[in-house]
């Protein structure tokens, strides 16, 4: 068995690079750690974090590959971050015109929890923990 201590960063490969940087940065509030082009590869690599906490890696390529993601398609299912006040972040992201499907209630911690999208899709989870 691995000594595993922790997930050390989620990579994620973006198709309009501004556009997520904005997103990641200005709507869910990650800091920019280090942002690097790499002319060789025609390429970003923004490195992201959670309060100090270094989490996402944010790529982007000429002409990614589009990735199915709904339903419930083999791979990364979603990405949750956890929040003190749903209702409150929910109210946040209204504000900024983002979707979010109705708070639910799990059915077996009976915490709350939503779901929205980032600019390509990919199924970003609030899960409210106290």
């Amino acid at each position: 068995m691995l000594n595993l201590k922790k997930i050390h960063h989620i990579a994620i490969i973006c198709s309009d690079y501004q556009k997520s940087k904005e997103f990641y940065t200005e709507i869910l509030g990650l800091e920019i750690l280090q942002e690097v082009y790499r002319k060789e590869r025609d390429s970003y690599k923004l490195d992201l974090a959670l309060q100090k906490n270094y989490c996402i890696e944010l790529f982007s390529f000429p002409n990614p590959p589009t990735r199915v993601s709904r339903p419930e398609a083999r791979g990364l299912r979603h990405l949750a971050f956890a929040v003190e006040d749903i209702e409150k972040e929910v109210e946040k992201l209204n504000a900024k015109g983002i979707y979010i499907e109705p708070i639910r209630v799990d059915e077996y911690s009976l915490k709350k929890f939503t779901f929205f999208e980032d600019p390509d899709g990919l199924p970003i989870e609030l899960y409210e923990e106290e």
